[in-house]
């Protein structure tokens, strides 16, 4: 198998998601150079970030934390593109890796009981194929051992993009889209909310939301990326 695979790459390269060059020996989606140019933020260090920032008197928020910072043309736009529209699953669970294995040395996940990923609508699931807030929330499982629920909360309605939504758009268009099926089950639970791209902050409001709603549920936050 491993010749086989050898023979695969010889002719057909694993290129880098970003720089498209060919990928060597113990590269994952991205070439060293590349991951070592990411725009960290370093936010897990600080103390009231503007991840935290965005839902300070909104809605509780136990702790927030973004991974890169998302410039427009930049490379984490380039990046999340590929994870969102171009089918790039692994890429979506190698950052999450990276996230995770970064903030596991700071203990940011002490305490936290489950991951649940923001949800799509299943019609819009089924037409990408995938929700790419899960396969980021499944890379950081593997490295914090925690588990991902993909079930308790949903998204009820399909709501139309929120790309070129100002901020009140945003928010109203938000509103009672999620529903959580099982609250018995985040009863007194310490859950970590998962999505690609935090912006104003009004989707992961909404659903922190119904999960707050819960006796004795509390949430923390971790995007991919901060625009």
């Amino acid at each position: 198998m491993k010749l086989w695979n050898d023979l695969l790459h010889l002719f057909f390269p694993r290129l880098c998601l970003l720089c498209d060059e060919p990928l060597v020996e113990g590269e994952k989606t991205l070439c060293l150079s590349c991951l070592y140019s990411l725009p960290r933020t370093h936010f897990h260090k600080r103390p009231f970030n503007p991840a935290e920032q965005l839902f300070a008197g909104k809605t509780p928020v136990t702790k927030a934390t973004s991974y890169l910072y998302y410039e427009k043309g930049g490379m984490v736009q380039q990046l999340i593109y590929a994870i969102k529209y171009r089918g790039e699953k692994e890429a979506g669970f190698q950052m999450g890796k990276l996230a995770a294995a970064e903030l596991y040395k700071e203990d940011f996940f002490e305490g936290i009981d489950l991951i649940i990923p923001v949800p799509l609508h299943p019609g819009r699931q089924r037409s990408r194929g995938y929700n790419q807030a899960e396969c980021i929330a499944r890379g950081i499982a593997s490295v914090a051992h925690i588990p991902v629920d993909c079930r308790s909360l949903v998204r009820k309605r399909q709501t139309n993009t929120q790309t070129h939504k100002n901020v009140f758009e945003r928010w109203t268009n938000v509103q009672d889209i999620f529903h959580v099926n099982t609250p018995q089950k985040l009863t007194g639970k310490h859950i970590l909310l998962v999505d690609d791209v935090l912006t104003t902050g009004a989707t992961i409001e909404a659903c922190a939301q119904r999960i707050n709603a819960i006796e004795g549920a509390h949430i923390s936050i971790l995007t991919l990326s901060i625009a």
